[in-house]
C-alpha cells in the first residue's frame, strides 16, 4: 500500500512496484488509508511523514498496535534524524528520503515482504501446535474419555503433580501435553522422558545433569532435563521404569525443588512441574519394595485414568476419521474416507496397542488403499479375517508377498521405513524379502 499525497509520485511509485508483480492500493491521506487497511490488510506500507490529515511516525504506532504483521517503511522529502529514530521505536521496518534513496526502495520492499511472510508463518505453525497439544486435539465423546478431559482441564491450571495410568498407547503424552498447554507454564519447556529407555547411571546423568570428570567421558558440565525444563513442565513416562536407587533425588526435587547433579558437590535449585505417567500398578509395586511408598504419594496426589480403546468403543468411527483425514492431507492421497465395512472390522478388533495402534493401522491403510475409501482388505490381514475363519498358507503367503511388495515401493526401496511401516524388524523384512523372491 502507498499511502501519498503527491499524486504524480504515488502513482509513478505504483507503476514500478506492479512491474515488480506486486498489488498495489494507494491512498491520499491517512483517512482513507485506515479504511482500505480494515478490509484489505496490506503486507507492506509505504508511507509519507508529511500527510494532509496527519504524521506518518504517529501513524506507525498506531496501526502497528491494531495489526500486527504489516511492514510500514517510511517516506519523507526531507531526512530528519529525530523523525527517523522515533519512526523505529514506534515499529518502523525503516526510514529513507525520496529521490535520494529510489534505487533503496525495491530491495528495501522485498526484505520486508519477506520478513512479513516469515511472520505469518511462524503465527500459522503456533496456533497448528497449540491446537494440536491443546484439549480439542483429544479426539472421542465417550463418557469415559470426556471424563478424563474434564479431571485435566481442572487440574491444568494448578501447580499440581499430576499422575496419569493407563495403558500402553492411551494417549498419556497427549494429556500430559494439553496439561501444560493449559497451565501458566504454557510459554516454557515441555520435556518429555522415557524412563524405561535408559540404563541407571545413563538416567540418572540425562535427569539431572553431571559435572565435569564425574564419570569417563564427561569430558564437560552437561545440564540435565530437569534443568532444561525450569519453569515449565517435565513429564516422566513410564515411571514404574524408573529404578529404586534414583527415586530418592525425584522425591527431593518434588519435595524441595532441589537436586544434586552427578560429581557436584552443590544443589540445584529448579522450578518445575512434575507430570508423570506409567502403565504399571504402582500400588503393587510399593508391596514389592520396587517402588517407594512415600514417592507413590508425593505422585498420587491427583490421578487420571485413561480408558483403554476397547472400554470406548463407540470412539472408534470419530478416531478412525480423524487419523483418515490427516493422513490423507500427509500423503496427498485422493482417498475420500473410510467404508462402513473398514469401520465394522475396526470396531471388531480388541485394540491391545489402544489408540496408537489404531492411528498405525489407518497410516498404513491410506498408503496402500487404491480406492475411493478405505476398504477392509487395506486393514491387517488378521483383521480382515478374525471373523471369517482362517485363509490357508497359501493364500496367506502369497497375500503377505503382495502386501511387502507394495508397501515397498511406496517407500521407494529404502528397507528401514518399509519395516517401520510394516511394524516388524529389520532383520525379519530382509527374511521375507529373501524368501518370497521380492523385487528389491
Amino acid at each position: 500500500m502507498i499511502i501519498d499525497d503527491e499524486e504524480k509520485l504515488r502513482s509513478l511509485l505504483a507503476r514500478l512496484l506492479k512491474l515488480e508483480g506486486y498489488a498495489i492500493t494507494e491512498a491520499a491521506n491517512l483517512k482513507t488509508a485506515k479504511k482500505v487497511i480494515e478490509t484489505n490488510e496490506p503486507d507492506v506500507i509505504l508511507c509519507d511523514v508529511k500527510l494532509p490529515d496527519g504524521n506518518g511516525v504517529d501513524f506507525i504506532a498506531e496501526i502497528k498496535q491494531k495489526y500486527p504483521f504489516p511492514e510500514i517503511i517510511l517516506l519523507t522529502a526531507y531526512g530528519n534524524i529525530p523523525d527517523g529514530i522515533q519512526a523505529m521505536k514506534n515499529g518502523a521496518f525503516d526510514y529513507i528520503t525520496k529521490g535520494d534513496d529510489n534505487d533503496k526502495v525495491i530491495p528495501l520492499l522485498s526484505k520486508a515482504m519477506e520478513k512479513v511472510q516469515l511472520q505469518k508463518r511462524v503465527h500459522q505453525l503456533e496456533n497448528l501446535v497449540g491446537k494440536k497439544y491443546s484439549f480439542d486435539s483429544i479426539v472421542g465423546k465417550s463418557k469415559s474419555i470426556q471424563a478424563s478431559i474434564a479431571l485435566a482441564k481442572k487440574v491444568a491450571p494448578t501447580e499440581t503433580t499430576v499422575l496419569l495410568l493407563g495403558e500402553t498407547g492411551t494417549g498419556k503424552e497427549v494429556f500430559a501435553q494439553a496439561i501444560h498447554n493449559a497451565s501458566g507454564r504454557t510459554n516454557n519447556s515441555f520435556i518429555a522422558l522415557n524412563c524405561g529407555a535408559f540404563t541407571k547411571d545413563l538416567l540418572e546423568s540425562e535427569l539431572f545433569g553431571h559435572k565435569a570428570g564425574a564419570f569417563t567421558g564427561a569430558v564437560k558440565d552437561k545440564k540435565g532435563l530437569m534443568e532444561e525444563a525450569n519453569n515449565g513442565t517435565l513429564f516422566l513416562d513410564e515411571i514404574g521404569e524408573m529404578p529404586f536407587e534414583l527415586q530418592s533425588k525425584l522425591l527431593r526435587v518434588l519435595e524441595t525443588g532441589e537436586f544434586i547433579k552427578v560429581g557436584d558437590t552443590k544443589s540445584t535449585r529448579v522450578n518445575v512441574r512434575i507430570i508423570a505417567a506409567t502403565n504399571r500398578q504402582l500400588q503393587e509395586q510399593v508391596t514389592k519394595n520396587e517402588f517407594r511408598e512415600d514417592l507413590y504419594y508425593r505422585l498420587n496426589v491427583f490421578t487420571i485414568d485413561l480408558p483403554a480403546l476397547r472400554e470406548r468403543k463407540e470412539d472408534i468411527p470419530l478416531l478412525a476419521a480423524y487419523y483418515t483425514k490427516l493422513f490423507i492431507a500427509k500423503s496427498n492421497s485422493k482417498i475420500s474416507g473410510i467404508s462402513k465395512g473398514a469401520l465394522k472390522v475396526l470396531e471388531a478388533h480388541t485394540w491391545k496397542g489402544n489408540v496408537r495402534e489404531l492411528r498405525n493401522i489407518i497410516e498404513r491403510a491410506v498408503i496402500l488403499e487404491n480406492a475411493d475409501q478405505i476398504t477392509p482388505e487395506a486393514l491387517p490381514y488378521d483383521m480382515q479375517h478374525n471373523s471369517d475363519g482362517a485363509i490357508n498358507s497359501f493364500e496367506l503367503s502369497a497375500m503377505e508377498k503382495k502386501h511387502i511388495q507394495t508397501v515397498l515401493n511406496y517407500a521407494k526401496g529404502n528397507k528401514t521405513e518399509t519395516a517401520r511401516l510394516l511394524n516388524i524388524g529389520l532383520t525379519t523384512l530382509y527374511r521375507k524379502i529373501e524368501e518370497y523372491g521380492i523385487s528389491k
